[in-house]
């Protein structure tokens, strides 16, 4: 059975390969095409002369390879989308733990250094209060 969705999804390739087989079809009669099998069935077989059976079958092949080919490809993207997740994944896995590192890092400073620690937070504070008074003094 003649796949029309297949037909209709890849017929800029079926085009082609009907003119390549049956070098009667113009491009006026492959371009006439609107989805109707039975029609293209008729317009190839009073073009060529070929049985009904032939033509159809012919189509099936086409099809069939379509509809492979479609599901190929649905196959590679589903493994490029696992892949990509997979290292998004890693990705973010790394990240956290990068984040976490150095979070116990400056903990284990602040532990051993407190005065310190205070300190610098505090000047850090007085540093941003000037750069925003600055700027907000400027205009």
């Amino acid at each position: 059975m003649i796949n029309q969705a297949t037909l209709q999804g890849n017929w800029n390739e079926i085009r082609g390969k009907l003119r390549r087989r049956w070098g009667q079809l113009t491009n006026d009669d492959v371009e006439t095409f609107n989805g109707n099998v039975e029609q293209l069935v008729g317009l190839i077989q009073r073009k060529t002369g070929e049985a009904r059976s032939q033509v159809e079958d012919f189509l099936d092949e086409l099809t069939a390879k379509g509809s492979a080919s479609i599901d190929e490809a649905t196959e590679n993207v589903r493994e490029y989308v696992q892949q990509a997740a997979d290292r998004i994944q890693a990705g973010s896995q790394q990240a956290y733990d990068s984040f976490r590192d150095g979070y116990e890092q400056a903990e284990e400073m602040i532990r051993q250094r407190p005065t310190e620690s205070v300190a610098f937070c505090f000047g850090i504070g007085v540093l941003v209060g000037l750069l925003i008074g600055a700027s907000l003094r400027s205009r």
